[in-house]
């Protein structure tokens, strides 16, 4: 069901059930946590390696859980760019593509984070990746490629203009730029830890001049890079201070990027390492929500990088015996979990698509007959 008219359809069952309209809202604050490359199979092998045991990662226990395919309009082995396209706009486009309507009318695809702008609603990205990359684009810029690193900047600080931008600094994104565009910049953990989270309204955290080094390469000594400069977690918890100034509420992607990274490696160590941060991050995100009523937390994958099958569980502290199928994405399903307002919402197989509507619909405890198939109908 095209987007207008579930809304439409929401909208009339209130009204005939007698319902308040004003009842109808969607989740205040929305906190999206997205592992690149992510699939079932590394969220195990990274429970094995920390705890001892799969399943055992705080998000694991989220009260709702589901799976998502993640083929995109032209593949059925997506990219990043597609498959990120379909979280935040819930339409499919060609890989490549950063929300524009590529099949189709190469019209601007609305994302969820502009939705949440101009619900007067702050916003925010933060990413292991630099700033620029696929996955954080495609909820903050409009291209026809990837690739048009500095027109996705440009996106960013003079159209979209999210508040919070945490990642990998150059590709596009200079500190000038952002300055002249209203942003408060800062390079390090003491710039971040300078900052007036109850004053600052845009700061753009860039974070030397590419990706994140690997957290496996700072923890067994192969880089300094994390002595003053911010893990994924710690740039998870900077954004919360900032956006939760707002009485409006906020929308926040957090995007583990080098999951994906190491997967293309099929490096096991750093691919653990990764999601282990990852993990830390969504801990973050957990303990910011703990006793709200009002924040929906999600975290899922884009897809799945490296055909990963964990064949053995060694125990704590020891690395999991695997096999890969291979150095590319893979068109596996990937997980998702969810908790608090419409995380009931996930359930069973779901379309990355699906999550548009996920985090926009009025909380299903005010849809009351409203089946959850009405408000999900929007594969493309």
């Amino acid at each position: 069901m095209p987007k207008s008219l579930a809304r439409y359809a929401v909208w009339f069952a209130l009204w005939f059930a007698g319902l308040p309209l004003a009842a109808a809202e969607a989740p205040k604050n929305v906190i999206l946590l997205i592992g690149d490359g992510m699939g079932f199979e590394q969220v195990r092998a990274a429970g094995m390696y920390a705890h001892g045991v799969p399943g055992t990662f705080a998000f694991e226990s989220f009260p709702y859980q589901g799976t998502v395919t993640t083929y995109s309009a032209n593949n059925s082995v997506t990219d990043s760019a597609a498959a990120a396209t379909a979280l935040a706009t819930g339409y499919k486009v060609n890989n490549g593509v950063v929300s524009m309507a590529y099949p189709g009318d190469g019209r601007e695809l609305p994302t969820l984070l502009e939705h949440s702008r101009d619900l007067g609603k702050l916003t925010g990205l933060v990413t292991t990746t630099y700033m620029t990359h696929a996955t954080p684009a495609c909820f903050g810029a409009h291209e026809p490629s990837r690739n048009n690193l500095d027109e996705i900047a440009a996106d960013y600080l003079h159209q979209t203009r999210p508040n919070v931008l945490f990642g990998g600094g150059a590709h596009g994104l200079s500190p000038a730029a952002a300055v002249a565009a209203g942003y408060t910049v800062v390079s390090d953990r003491s710039g971040l830890e300078a900052l007036d989270p109850d004053t600052v309204t845009q700061v753009s955290g860039q974070f030397g001049d590419d990706h994140f080094p690997y957290e496996y390469n700072y923890w067994t000594g192969g880089h300094d890079f994390y002595d003053t400069m911010p893990h994924l977690s710690e740039m998870t918890s900077f954004a919360l201070d900032i956006l939760d100034a707002d009485d409006d509420g906020f929308f926040l992607v957090v995007e583990g990027g080098r999951i994906d990274h190491a997967g293309h490696d099929n490096n096991i160590r750093r691919n653990i390492f990764e999601t282990t941060e990852f993990a830390r991050a969504a801990d973050e995100a957990i303990a910011w929500a703990a006793g709200r009523d009002d924040t929906l937390i999600l975290v899922t994958a884009d897809h799945e990088t490296g055909g990963l099958t964990v064949l053995q569980n060694n125990g704590q502290g020891n690395w999991p015996t695997v096999s890969w199928d291979t150095g590319d994405h893979t068109d596996a399903d990937v997980p998702i979990y969810a908790w608090g307002p419409n995380a009931s919402l996930v359930n069973g197989v779901l379309d990355n698509t699906d999550l548009f509507n996920i985090v926009t619909v009025p909380e299903p405890a005010t849809l009351m007959l409203i089946g959850s198939a009405l408000v999900l109908g929007r594969r493309r």
